[in-house]
């Protein structure tokens, strides 16, 4: 059996951007079918980077599918999303990877992902490693963890 294709970690940063090398390898595995039931675009950690970086996601989309390296894209990205600071960046990426469920249906739907991982990998979910932001939720679940 083959390892499913996982994009890199949210954690990995491009340009200082937290999130935006898993965006770009989101698009591409989307694009080549080998990803299916991840969020997309429209919600969650995408939503909030495109949000934030002020750019079309629709023509990122289109510029990453066109090829080009990862520095090309944040190029792209600089050129024709919303001017940021360093400093911006920087308290903007660490809100995100620190980020953790705020409300009980947060609460309930953070519970619900190791419930899944804990059923994926066979064990109790109090087997898991003990975990209380949504990015350690992502590595949890893709095996980085």
């Amino acid at each position: 059996m083959t390892q499913p294709a996982y994009p890199r970690s949210p954690k990995a940063l491009l340009g200082g951007i937290a999130h935006l090398g898993r965006f770009i390898d989101k698009i591409k595995l989307r694009n080549a079918g080998q990803i299916q039931d991840y969020n997309y675009i429209t919600v969650g950690f995408d939503k909030y980077l495109v949000d934030f970086l002020g750019i079309d996601p629709k023509a990122f989309e289109q510029k990453v599918l066109a090829g080009g390296t990862d520095e090309q894209l944040l190029a792209w990205v600089v050129a024709n999303g919303k001017p940021h600071s360093h400093e911006e960046i920087a308290q903007w990426s660490q809100g995100l990877l620190s980020s953790g469920p705020k409300d009980d249906a947060a609460r309930a739907r953070f519970q619900g992902r190791l419930d899944e991982i804990a059923k994926k990998r066979g064990v109790p979910v109090s087997a898991l490693p003990k975990i209380s932001t949504w990015a350690d939720a992502i590595e949890l679940d893709e095996g980085r963890m």
